[in-house]
C-alpha cells in the first residue's frame, strides 16, 4: 500500500488524515460505507471509496445479480399512487413489518396486525430503558412518543397504504445507497421498513440552530432499508460535488446525506433582508453529497391560508360570485 494520507467526509466534515492501511481496515470492518466520499493528495476531487481503484478491491462487493442483498431491515415492495395528494402502498410478505407515524395509515389488507409501540421499533428487543430512550428522542423532535407497526401475520402477500398529510410528493429513499444515514426535517418522515431507526440529529452550530429555520433538532434516519419521506409541492434532488454549495430558503430544505454540511448565512444588505421578502437567512448546503428540496414548505402553505382566512383579517373572495363581491351579504345567504 502507498504512504499517502487519506480523508473521509463524515457529517459534512473532513475526517483525517489517516493512512491507506487504516482506511482499508475501516472499510473492511464496516466503519465506513463502501460509497463514503474520500480524498487524498494526487486525487483531483472527492470520490466514493468503491470508485477509487486502489480502494475498490477492499470494499464489500455488490451482491450477485438476482441475489438479494443482506439487510437488517425488512425488504419491502412498494408503489406510489396519485399526483398532488399521494399515498404509498407497501406489499408485505409473511412476518414482514413496516413502521409509520401514528395516524398516517390509509388502509390495510387481511392478515395485517397493527400495534402501537414506543419509539420506532428498531430497539423493541432491548430493555425497557432502551425503548424509553428511543421514545424520548422522538419527543425531542416534536413527534408523538408512539409509532405504529404493521406486521403481516397471515399467508401470501398483503398490502398496507399510508397517505401524505398535505399536497406534495412522497420520496422513497434506500438508506443503504446513501451511506446508511439521511437527515431530514422533523415532520418529513412518513413510514419505513421495520429495522430503520428514527432518531434525532442536533445542529452542531448554534447559529444554524437559532436561525436555520429547521430548528435545533432534525430527524435522522439510519439503517439499510427503505424509508419514505413526504414534502410539499415539487421535490428536486441535487447531487453536490465536493466543495460545491447551494443557498436555499431555510424552509425548502427537506433532507440531506450525512456527508453534506449544513450552515446558515445572512442574505446580504439590511435593505434586502427587510424588504426582499426572503427572510434574514439562507440555508447553505455544501457537498459532497445529495440534498432534497421542496418547492412548497407546509409553513408557507399554512401562512397563505391563514392570511386569507376571514378570522385573520383576510378577504372572502366568494370564488368570483356576485354575493362574494358584496362582502357580508354573501356570508349572510350562504351561512357564513
Amino acid at each position: 500500500m502507498s504512504d499517502r494520507m487519506w480523508y473521509v467526509a463524515v457529517g459534512g466534515q473532513s475526517v483525517g488524515p489517516m493512512s491507506e492501511a487504516e482506511l482499508v481496515d475501516a472499510l473492511q470492518a464496516g466503519t465506513y460505507a463502501p460509497n463514503i466520499q474520500v480524498y487524498c493528495q494526487g486525487v483531483t476531487e472527492w470520490a466514493p471509496a468503491n470508485a477509487v481503484p486502489v480502494l475498490k478491491a477492499h470494499t464489500p462487493p455488490p451482491p450477485p445479480p438476482g441475489q438479494a442483498r443482506r439487510s437488517r431491515a425488512d425488504e419491502v415492495d412498494f408503489e406510489i399512487h396519485g399526483s398532488e395528494m399521494q399515498f404509498v402502498e407497501i406489499e408485505l410478505d409473511p412476518a414482514e413489518s413496516v413502521v409509520a407515524e401514528a395516524g398516517s395509515m390509509m388502509y390495510m389488507g387481511d392478515g395485517i396486525q397493527m400495534q402501537t409501540i414506543f419509539g420506532d421499533g428498531s430497539g423493541q428487543q432491548g430493555s425497557f430503558m432502551d425503548k424509553l430512550v428511543g421514545a424520548g428522542k422522538r419527543l425531542l423532535t416534536g413527534e408523538s412518543l408512539f409509532m405504529t407497526i404493521f406486521t403481516h401475520q397471515g399467508a401470501g402477500k398483503a398490502r398496507v397504504a399510508f397517505a401524505a398529510p398535505y399536497p406534495g410528493r412522497i420520496v422513497p429513499v434506500d438508506l443503504g445507497r446513501h451511506g446508511g444515514t439521511v437527515i431530514c426535517q422533523k415532520d418529513a418522515f412518513l413510514c419505513a421498513a421495520k429495522g430503520v431507526a428514527v432518531s434525532i440529529a442536533f445542529q452542531k452550530r448554534i447559529g444554524t440552530a437559532l436561525f436555520g429555520g429547521e430548528g435545533f433538532i432534525m430527524q435522522k434516519l439510519e439503517g439499510d432499508g427503505l424509508a419514505f419521506m413526504h414534502a410539499g409541492g415539487t421535490i428536486v434532488e441535487r447531487e453536490l460535488a465536493a466543495g460545491q454549495s447551494l443557498r436555499v430558503d431555510t424552509g425548502c430544505l427537506v433532507a440531506l446525506e450525512s456527508s453534506v454540511s449544513f450552515d446558515i448565512e445572512f442574505v446580504g444588505g439590511v435593505k434586502s433582508a427587510i424588504f426582499g421578502g426572503e427572510g434574514f437567512f439562507f440555508a447553505r448546503v455544501q457537498g459532497p453529497g445529495r440534498v432534497w428540496l421542496q418547492s412548497l414548505p407546509f409553513s408557507r402553505l399554512a401562512g397563505r391560508i391563514w392570511q386569507s382566512a376571514p378570522q385573520a383579517g383576510g378577504k372572502d373572495r366568494g370564488e368570483g360570485s356576485l354575493l362574494g363581491k358584496m362582502g357580508g351579504i354573501g356570508g349572510f345567504f350562504d351561512g357564513n
